[in-house]
């Protein structure tokens, strides 16, 4: 029982003071004894004070409130009232202008540069010339300035100024004509203040608003022959380079239409003043290359027609990084990245310039000259001691080798890739000749065609001729099924779908044939063919898993640093251009990561990249596709996720498929080397881990382990623990008796290392309970 007692002390008016005591006992009742106005306390006085508001003081407050309400609410109807019913401000209005100046002053060369000193001196003036004209005219409370865009002309005779007027609309309401009466009625002026000494052809005045981005004004031809009738473009044929303002972009020749539909000098020069404020604006350091490239494409001669030379993929990219947000209308439809070339397809574009100077700027020089490529025109690495000048770099290594040594019997290249593909397939000889050769790797497998021989540097075809006339049909067939075998396999296929002798619709091309055909070696001499028969094979799929440049006369050892062709399946996936998650190419055009990679991103523009070790670089191989969509697995408890692309990628020895694992695939097993790729900690280099199964026990510490997860852990454990993977990093596992890799588990979130690297555990989800699923997805993709 405990009782609670209090003691009142003194008659002080409007505070108590109270003792509280307890004790406790044992009743069968319970008794509770409280005072109503008691108040606990532990043993100490507690006073207090109460007062009752007065009339007075309540008609006080109530004044104070209602005050403090009628600011509330006037400072609430200000508001409203400044929003929703006072007129925005109107923007400032932008008119574009031009004339064309016949005495007095001449058009040269150098001022359609703006970066020369002439153009600078001379567009000074006549910006002064016209800013005077306008402050002293009836618009001048509204205007603004006026800038020079451009000194157009004929070398040596008339100069043609294009330039902008910028009015304030809110002190004076003008159109186009006003502007251009006031222009007009100061050229008309035989002793003109503003214009003295200069005579200008009043014909040639123009004002128009300042809206040819969007509107048909100064860029009138450009809209006129979007909308042009859908006849046929005449064959394609190269002609001089005739804008002076693309003369310093190295090069002379150039074709028509354009990207844009141009079909001539004309449509070019009345579209290009656009183009001019974007190169002016600075927005892109390589502005004025791209621009050219697109206004006067480079042009290379071809078989039936000649062929336009685009700016690369990447190269617009970067330009659209830079300058997009200034691009408006038809021009920015036109501009569609992903409709440009990439550098591998056959040479058919220009990279951006000044990557050396690039990387230089970046303070990335020790990338000079090291061995590795990191620009797609290879010259951090060409314009160095040990590479001189018309070798091909090895792509591997800091060697280079004359085109003479490609395929000359002996290897010089550190991955043996020099000797390689000495066979191959192709469409033609033609298609071959026309690619730029930057490496002696295939930059494009192709499993079918006539069969190519490289030897020393040239190329040509297989000619049967001598095995049709030597050998009987039956033995023939099968010399022939024998070379198709050989070639198919040494090029990484599966089988041979087909064997054909065909005739050559080819010209002026070389060929080759067997030595002894019945010989248990193949070789090959050079020959006539007069009866043009030559050989055509087509292979079955691509055989996945297999590193090519570690090939039987290439690499043996994985080294830690990523080198290129060491994970030829390994993707970057980028949203909105900064790195995300990894994911590993199973098919051409599917690659595997997880869904975590995708919570929250309904929006995002998803791009996967493959082919680089390094980040911030570029190679010859590299390829960017957009992602286009991704299906989530259907297996409980599992996270792995497949992208779509939006076109396949093209398959070389720098990108191509891992493998899937097969139903009696033993992880436990002994045959097995597991690697896991991660970033260095600067996330500029691709780096492997070299990882051994764990009890799951363990991976339970750091997160829900079900029938579907697979734990590991790093083999050398904290010496082995200086980068971090990516959502999405692969465990690859290496069969040791075919050397095919196997995609095996896929990482669910991102992993760091801890101090300790064997106090942090990796858990991937397994592949094997995916596998149908995946495969059913590619094939009902493929139809």
């Amino acid at each position: 029982m405990m009782t609670i007692s209090t003691e009142r002390k003194g008659n002080r008016k409007g505070s108590w003071d109270s003792k509280m005591s307890c004790s406790s006992g044992h009743s069968g009742t319970k008794q509770y004894r409280r005072s109503a106005s008691s108040i606990l306390s532990s043993d100490s006085d507690i006073r207090f004070t109460r007062k009752k508001l007065t009339s007075q003081y309540k008609c006080g407050c109530c004044i104070i409130a209602t005050f403090l309400l009628f600011l509330l609410l006037a400072g609430a109807a200000v508001y409203l009232g400044y929003t929703l019913f006072l007129p925005q401000m109107p923007e400032e209005q932008i008119f574009r202008a031009t004339f064309r100046v016949v005495e007095g002053d001449a058009f040269s060369s150098e001022m359609a540069d703006p970066t020369t000193k002439k153009f600078q001196n001379r567009s000074r003036d006549y910006k002064e010339r016209i800013n005077l004209l306008f402050r002293r005219s009836s618009v001048r409370h509204g205007f603004v300035g006026t800038e020079v865009l451009a000194l157009d002309g004929i070398e040596n005779k008339d100069l043609i100024v294009h330039f902008n007027i910028h009015i304030d609309p809110y002190y004076v309401d003008i159109t186009a004509k006003d502007l251009e009466t006031i222009l007009a009625s100061e050229i008309a002026v035989q002793e003109s203040l503003f214009f003295k000494n200069l005579t200008i052809d009043s014909e040639s005045l123009d004002v128009q608003p300042s809206n040819a981005l969007q509107q048909p004004t100064s860029t009138e031809a450009f809209t006129v022959t979007q909308a042009v009738t859908q006849t046929p473009d005449p064959p394609r044929r190269c002609f001089p380079l005739e804008l002076e303002y693309c003369k310093k972009s190295g090069y002379n020749v150039t074709t028509y239409p354009n990207i844009f539909r141009h079909r001539g000098i004309k449509d070019v020069r009345d579209d290009v003043i656009p183009f001019r404020e974007l190169v002016d604006s600075e927005c892109y350091r390589h502005a004025y290359d791209f621009v050219c490239q697109l206004l006067q494409p480079r042009c290379r001669n071809g078989v039936e027609e000649d062929e336009m030379v685009l700016p690369c993929r990447s190269f617009c990219r970067d330009f659209m990084a830079g300058c997009g947000s200034r691009l408006q209308g038809k021009i920015k439809e036109a501009l569609d990245c992903n409709m440009f070339p990439e550098f591998g397809e056959g040479g058919r574009c220009t990279t951006k310039p000044g990557c050396v100077d690039e990387l230089q700027s970046r303070a990335l020089s020790p990338r000079i000259c090291d061995g590795v490529i990191d620009c797609q025109d290879v010259s951090d690495e060409k314009t160095c001691s040990y590479c001189p000048k018309n070798h091909v770099h090895c792509g591997v290594g800091r060697v280079c080798i004359p085109k003479s040594k490609r395929c000359d019997g002996r290897i010089d290249c550190p991955d043996g890739s020099d000797e390689k593909a000495c066979l191959s397939l192709a469409s033609s000889v033609h298609s071959l000749k026309k690619v730029e050769v930057v490496t002696p790797h295939q930059s494009r497998y192709t499993s079918e065609g006539f069969v190519i021989f490289n030897e020393k540097g040239e190329i040509g075809k297989l000619c049967t001729e001598n095995i049709n006339r030597s050998l009987p049909a039956n033995q023939t067939l099968a010399v022939l099924q024998a070379v198709a075998n050989s070639l198919c396999k040494t090029l990484g296929y599966g089988d041979v779908l087909s064997v054909n002798v065909a005739l050559d619709p080819e010209k002026n091309i070389s060929y080759v044939r067997m030595k002894n055909p019945t010989a248990s070696e193949i070789s090959f001499i050079r020959a006539k063919c007069p009866t043009k028969q030559v050989l055509k094979v087509s292979c079955s799929d691509l055989q996945c898993g297999i590193q090519s440049t570690h090939g039987p006369s290439g690499l043996k050892v994985l080294s830690k640093m990523a080198s290129h062709g060491d994970w030829p399946w390994h993707v970057v996936l980028l949203k909105d251009d900064v790195h995300i998650c990894d994911g590993t190419l199973v098919s051409p055009d599917w690659v595997a990561t997880t869904t975590s990679c995708f919570q929250g991103q309904p929006k995002a523009e998803w791009t996967a990249r493959f082919g680089i070790t390094r980040l911030f670089s570029s190679v010859p191989w590299e390829q960017d596709r957009r992602i286009i969509g991704m299906i989530k697995s259907p297996v409980e408890g599992s996270t792995i996720a497949l992208v779509r692309l939006d076109q396949p990628v093209t398959l070389n020895d720098f990108v191509r498929p891992v493998c899937l694992p097969k139903e009696n695939m033993e992880l436990s097993s002994g045959k097995l080397q597991c690697n896991t790729l991660g970033w260095a900690r600067n996330r500029e280099q691709l780096q492997r881990v070299q990882i051994k199964i764990a009890d799951k026990e363990r991976c339970e510490n750091v997160s829900i382990s079900n029938v579907n997860s697979i734990c590991s852990e790093t083999v050398l454990g904290q010496n082995d623990c200086n980068e971090e993977e990516f959502a999405g990093s692969p465990m690859n596992c290496q069969s040791l008796d075919d050397g095919r890799w196997t995609l095996v588990g896929i990482t669910n979130w991102r992993i760091a290392c801890a101090k300790n690297g064997l106090e942090r555990p990796r858990m991937y989800d397994k592949i094997y309970s995916n596998v149908n699923w995946i495969q059913e997805s590619i094939k009902s993709g493929d139809t």
